[in-house]
């Protein structure tokens, strides 16, 4: 190969298309690749941030959970104890109600029994006075008086 003026030329030339590329279109390639770069170093970090964030988020809403359960826990202790509560005075009020019939049914059947007592000495004297009645109408043998003490006792 030989080296002429047409090698030269054609050196010039490409020099000058470097040069010119150089000057002009290369600059606003370097500042696109600069400015896409850039956007993708914030897109990560953006991402990196809403990782953290989500993090972030998911340990407060557990710790917000957490606090959740411990109040409904709570409130189901204060609302078991109340209706202990409720049970005991249930069935201290039906102990009371119990003392109160049993003792007003006491009460009852000692009024019926005194009212027996009453109507059985009424028929028992009256009884009584009939026998001495019929043992002063009738003569006084021993076996009249054995009878009228046996149907008296039959009588009772």
């Amino acid at each position: 190969m030989d080296i002429n003026l047409t090698l030269f030329g054609q050196s010039f030339a490409m020099l000058v298309f470097v040069a010119f590329c150089m000057w002009k279109i290369w600059p606003p390639l370097l500042a696109a690749l600069e400015d896409r770069q850039k956007q993708i170093e914030d897109g990560l970090a953006a991402a990196d941030k809403g990782k953290e964030s989500l993090v972030k988020a998911a340990a407060e809403a557990d710790e917000i959970v957490g606090e959740a359960r411990k109040q409904a826990t709570g409130i189901l202790d204060q609302a078991h104890a109340r209706a202990n509560e409720i049970v005991a005075d249930g069935k201290l009020d039906g102990v009371k109600e119990r003392d109160r019939q049993l003792s007003a049914a006491k009460a009852e059947i000692e009024q019926e029994a005194n009212r027996a007592r009453e109507e059985l000495r009424g028929q028992v004297s009256a009884i009584a006075i009939a026998s001495a009645e019929k043992i002063l109408n009738r003569e006084i043998d021993g076996k009249a008086h054995d009878d009228i003490l046996g149907k008296l006792a039959q009588e009772l």
